[in-house]
């Protein structure tokens, strides 16, 4: 789709120099832009950079007021974001048409809403809801009683199982299992065997959640697990059964997070980060790279970052590295 520059000017709420009939098709980055082409700059060596790319137009922060340039530049405060909103507007719809197709199953008592699609080998089982202008990729299977909100985007092969409720803008990638059961066991002292814990709950994803590919979320042992609204998963990431996930959450590939977790709001987990069973991350709190959280551990702190394992405040994760460096070298 075409947009001027002075029509995304518009739609962000920015303001806008030079020429605002420039016509744009896309997004790209400062090295691979053509002339149709939008780019952006988060400080001056960027916009230096961007100026004498190939871009028809660029997005740049107030730093960039008084530039001169001969390309229309659009002032935002946060030009990241200005730029990221902009590629959503510019980014090509793919076109779906809405209905059943002839090789997907339906369940006579499934809800199916209007504009909605279910592609090729998707199977959406008794009393499902499917919402309006929500797509069910190929080969997905919806169980019994699932309820997806509208405009969401199933991806192919996805596997929602019974008891799980899906808000509205919900996008699920490839891959991706919600609501198995938790992995819950009671030792017999007796025989030594391990018995399976119920595993009746449910899970609440909320709306405006991305859940990555092949990533897993349980559900409940006996109550309910939550992903809170805006919450960001990654690729690979496991959630166990109970945890209570708040809103605008960010949690990146390959974290486990045990069964009884709570995450609360606005909460930054890094790569590879291990959360045991019955912690709790407090508000606002980031986890580095591969962090280590124990059990029952409280972590708070809003905007303190936290690093290694046992997790520690970043200052005190460094201080006791260089105490340990000091100690080689008192060895030496």
């Amino acid at each position: 789709m075409q947009w001027t520059v002075g029509e995304i000017a518009r739609a962000l709420g920015a303001r806008l120099t030079g020429d605002r009939r420039v016509e744009l098709d896309g997004v790209a980055s400062i090295a691979a832009a053509s002339g149709r082409k939008l780019v952006f700059a988060d400080d001056e060596r960027q916009l230096k950079a961007a100026l004498e790319s190939a871009a028809g137009a660029l997005i740049a922060g107030v730093f960039a007021e008084n530039a001169r340039s001969l390309k229309p530049l659009v002032v935002s405060a946060h030009p990241r974001l200005a730029f990221a909103r902009a590629a959503e507007l510019m980014a090509e719809q793919e076109e779906r048409k809405p209905g059943i197709h002839s090789r997907a199953l339906v369940a006579a008592s499934a809800v199916i809403g209007s504009q909605a699609t279910i592609d090729a080998c998707a199977i959406v089982d008794e009393q499902a809801t499917i919402g309006e202008q929500t797509s069910v990729g190929a080969g997905s299977f919806i169980a019994k009683g699932v309820i997806i909100g509208a405009e969401c985007r199933i991806f192919p092969n996805v596997t929602i199982y019974p008891g799980t409720v899906v808000g509205k803008r919900v996008r699920i990638h490839s891959g991706a299992v919600l609501g198995s059961d938790g992995f819950g066991y009671v030792r017999d002292p007796a025989t030594g065997r391990h018995v399976k814990f119920p595993q009746i709950g449910s899970l609440e994803v909320g709306d405006d959640v991305e859940i990555g590919a092949n990533s897993t979320i349980d559900r409940g042992a006996l109550e309910s697990t939550l992903i809170g609204r805006g919450t960001k998963i990654d690729n690979l990431v496991h959630v166990g059964h109970n945890c209570r996930i708040g809103e605008n959450v960010i949690i990146a590939a390959q974290t486990g997070v045990s069964g009884s977790v709570v995450i609360e709001d606005n909460v930054i987990v890094g790569g590879q980060v291990g959360i045991a069973d019955h912690a709790r991350i407090e508000k606002g709190v980031l986890l580095g790279a591969q962090c280590g959280v124990l059990p029952h551990k409280i972590v708070r702190g809003e905007g303190v970052a936290f690093w290694g394992t046992p997790a520690r405040p970043l200052r005190k994760y460094l201080k006791s590295l260089a105490a340990l460096a000091s100690l080689g070298r008192d060895g030496d």
